[in-house]
């Protein structure tokens, strides 16, 4: 298993003094970075996610009610609108 760190931008998770890194290849670490950037990012943050896998991930992600929702609600209508 290849180790992938990554520093967690001060945009994202602001409420540490410290520089925060994580390994993306610990699936815990990718998972509360995925939800803290689905919360916090910017579309640009954003447009670099793999939206099949924030899919994948959202009912187990720690997300705040609206977020989830709106998350939901877009695969919904994604899926509604994707062609055969």
């Amino acid at each position: 298993m290849s180790v992938c760190k990554v520093d967690v931008p001060r945009h994202i998770y602001w409420s540490s003094r410290n520089k925060v890194t994580i390994d993306e290849s610990d699936p815990r670490q990718k998972k509360w970075l995925l939800g803290q950037i689905l919360s916090n990012g910017t579309i640009s943050d954003i447009r670099k996610l793999d939206l099949d896998e924030v899919e994948q991930a959202l009912p187990s992600l720690n997300l705040p009610l609206n977020i989830r929702v709106l998350w939901r609600d877009y695969f919904e209508w994604r899926h509604s609108n994707s062609v055969s």
